[in-house]
């Protein structure tokens, strides 16, 4: 048993965490941002000493989908780079015995070859449209090794791939892919309009799973280097909102907007280094975590009354 911090700890897949910890009987301190801005030093502080943690896992974020990356660029930047940097440095103040950060499958260029190795994650400049996020991302990660180098920090960087299932953001204006085709499909019973073409191909990773990445990570990883979580399995946009189509009961036409941006072409991680380092393997077939999702999503609409 030992006394962990979670940022994030309210959010999607922070909740979720929280969960897993307080089943294995640790002490787990939730930070939320109404408690807490880490974007600004002091409160930084102050969560470090009102936390006294062992065990930081650093998920907080300000993230959404191509929309809200379009529309946010400069917040995005600054919001993530503060909050990785300030975390960095009160963990060295305070002497805590490992940080955990989560980091973003953003960060890899735009034109990564595919499954997207660690390897490759400085040999080119992300997609546009999510650059400044991935990019904060990244100098995180750089902060990490600097601290590991010079203080002695046990950080570790995890890079998990596109999250999705129960609790997620639903969100139009900021959610991702899936969620947001949930939601469209749940709610609409004759259109739903997408973006791009449905080319571009994606890999997606049950939050359950994520979790069990973070901890096992935090278990048996001490290294430097970035580690890619993800699922194995890469699909098209295209054939996702299909596969939500079916799933959902949705009978209605699938409209693609070729006006708005596609995003990456490519997207999918290669999860060798983290099967090796620390045992790490993806359990949840696509379908299954999507009909999870649908199945709370609903019940949270009928919750509401909507």
């Amino acid at each position: 048993m030992s006394r962990v911090l979670v940022t994030g700890g309210g959010g999607f897949l922070g909740s979720h965490l929280v969960e897993r910890l307080e089943a294995d009987g640790h002490d787990v301190v939730v930070v939320r941002r109404a408690d807490y801005d880490l974007t600004v030093m002091e409160d930084a502080a102050r969560m470090f000493d009102d936390a006294s943690a062992e065990l930081v896992f650093h998920l907080a974020a300000e993230v959404g989908g191509i929309g809200a990356n379009r529309a946010n660029p400069g917040r995005y930047w600054y919001a993530n780079l503060m909050m990785g940097a300030h975390v960095l440095e009160q963990a060295r103040l305070h002497e805590t015995r490992k940080v955990v950060i989560a980091g973003t499958v953003c960060a890899y260029p735009k034109f990564t070859p595919v499954p997207f190795s660690e390897d490759d994650l400085w040999n080119g400049y992300p997609e546009e449209t999510n650059a400044p996020y991935g990019v904060a991302k990244k100098a995180v990660l750089v902060g990490a090794q600097a601290y590991r180098e010079q203080y002695g920090l046990n950080a570790i960087f995890l890079l998990p791939t596109n999250l999705y299932g129960p609790r997620d953001n639903f969100d139009l204006e900021t959610s991702h892919v899936i969620p947001a085709l949930i939601r469209k499909m749940v709610d609409s019973g004759d259109e739903v309009v997408l973006w791009g073409d449905g080319s571009p191909t994606r890999e997606f990773l049950f939050v359950d799973d994520c979790v069990d990445g973070l901890v096992l990570g935090a278990e048996r990883y001490d290294g430097s280097e970035p580690v890619n979580l993800g699922a194995g399995r890469e699909i098209s946009i295209r054939q996702l909102a299909e596969l939500v189509a079916d799933v959902t009961g949705f009978e209605g036409s699938i409209v693609w907007d070729a006006s708005r941006p596609n995003g990456q072409p490519r997207r999918s991680v290669d999860g060798a280094r983290a099967r090796e380092l620390f045992g790490f393997e993806a359990k949840t077939p696509l379908r299954e975590g999507i009909e999870r999702t649908v199945a709370w999503y609903r019940s949270a609409v009928a919750r509401v009354g909507r």
